[in-house]
């Protein structure tokens, strides 16, 4: 019998009308409702039993009934009735905002071996779809939502971020998931099924040649890992994961990777030139509108930064021994020290085989080293930023960023000379970590 499944978001878009001059506030529940069947399995070899129609959709033809039963047996067990962590188990949450270095670091991760599975940005699908269907990211829906799809990742559960898919996949078969091709979790063997001509995947496989990624499959294999590491550059709170530390099914660490926020204004002007056409407008003109609406998305940006890394540095119970922050300024100077850091601090091992990736990649040379590449030139990349930020875009970063500058031990400049001299650090010698350990 087929399995078919109905998937239910609620955005609870009620409006309320209140307080004066008829502002409107939008209410939304708490909860994300999912209503459906269990995954409908597939052996390895499914992709044999899949025929490719005129119109693009992928029909199953063969069911296996026994393999279904094994496999709803295996998910409810693992997700729904078992009570506490499998001992050893870890799961790695890196927490980062968009150019700071994160899918570098998170290779740190992806390169350790057989042993984990990594996912690189899944909460795409879900900012995507939000952003979508109510033209525009409601903060409150959103980390409910981001929140919930960890959750069920960590514990290989691929259903609730099936619903955030565009298109939808098909027996739980999709050509559309985010940047597959940067986890080795899913171009390996067992996740790998024949290609399919005239389907297109936009993030392919780039190791081995692989048809559309079957989630059952992909399930599978994180089940059959030891450790999780997902990536994210969309949680803007750390507050609202701590549902996920205090799961008994879960041994989360949380770290947190920031970065100079003047370098980053500068990283993003240029990997997202039309997003940031104000900024470099302004960067001609000399003259920054501070009370302009993306002056004030710099100032909750860091503000967002900030408050997470302080929550995280005051230890409260249920983040003590699950919280790290880690300056991408740091990793860059000493990368070998801090990666042996955050394989301590996580209690995973530090494999040759994540040693040797670190040792390759960070003398990449200038070619190689992309807007988005993993390579990095390390100690040119620390520097960079002041000889392309103008002092007066800089200013205006110390002006509304300043809390958080202190925070993280970064150094403002009094002047365009003070900037642009490499021989005066604006990187503070500080320790974070050991009040996390405690």
């Amino acid at each position: 019998m087929r399995i078919k499944y109905t998937i239910y978001i609620v955005f609870f878009v009620t409006l309320v009308i209140i307080e004066k001059e008829n502002n409107i506030i939008s209410r939304v529940s708490d909860k994300l409702s999912l209503m459906q069947t269990p995954q409908t399995p597939l052996p390895p070899s499914g992709f044999s039993h899949i025929l490719l129609k005129h119109n693009g959709s992928l029909t199953s033809i063969s069911k296996m009934d026994s393999a279904f039963t094994l496999m709803k047996r295996r998910l409810e067990n693992f997700s729904e009735h078992q009570g506490v962590v499998r001992r050893g188990r870890k799961h790695i949450l890196l927490l980062a905002t968009t150019r700071t270095g994160s899918s570098f670091v998170g290779e740190f991760f992806n390169q350790q071996g057989d042993n984990m599975f990594y996912l690189f940005e899944p909460l795409w699908h879900v900012e995507k779809m939000l952003t979508l269907e109510t033209g525009g990211t409601n903060a409150t829906v959103a980390a409910k939502a981001y929140r919930d799809v960890l959750q069920q990742l960590f514990l290989c559960d691929f259903s609730l971020l099936e619903s955030f898919i565009e298109p939808p996949p098909v027996d739980h078969i999709t050509p559309a998931l985010f940047r597959r091709e940067s986890s080795i979790s899913l171009c390996e063997d067992s996740v790998c099924s024949p290609p399919i001509k005239g389907v297109f995947e936009p993030y392919h496989c780039r190791t081995r040649r692989c048809g559309p990624l079957n989630l059952t499959m992909a399930s599978e294999s994180c089940l059959q890992k030891e450790h999780r590491t997902i990536k994210s550059v969309r949680v803007r709170q750390l507050e609202t994961l701590r549902p996920l530390a205090e799961d008994p099914r879960l041994d989360v660490k949380f770290i947190q990777l920031v970065r100079d926020p003047r370098a980053v204004l500068a990283s993003r002007m240029v990997a997202f030139e039309a997003k940031y056409k104000n900024w470099k407008q302004w960067a001609m003109d000399g003259d920054v509108p501070i009370d302009d609406d993306e002056v004030r998305k710099l100032k909750g940006n860091c503000d967002n930064i900030r408050m997470s890394a302080e929550i995280g540095l005051r230890r409260p119970p249920w983040l003590r021994k699950r919280y790290m922050l880690v300056r991408y300024e740091d990793i860059a100077r000493f990368p070998m020290r801090k990666a042996t850091e955050m394989y301590k601090f996580t209690g995973i091992p530090f494999t040759p085989q994540a040693k040797s990736w670190i040792l390759r990649n960070i003398q990449a040379s200038k070619k190689a080293s992309g807007v988005y590449s993993t390579q990095k030139n390390s100690s040119e990349q620390v520097e960079k930023w002041r000889f392309s930020l103008p002092f007066k875009i800089a200013q205006v970063v110390q002006k509304v960023c300043g809390p958080t500058l202190k925070l993280f031990g970064y150094k403002s400049v009094s002047s365009e000379e003070m900037l642009t001299d490499k021989s005066i650090s604006l990187i503070e010698d500080k320790m974070f970590n050991f009040l996390s350990q405690s």
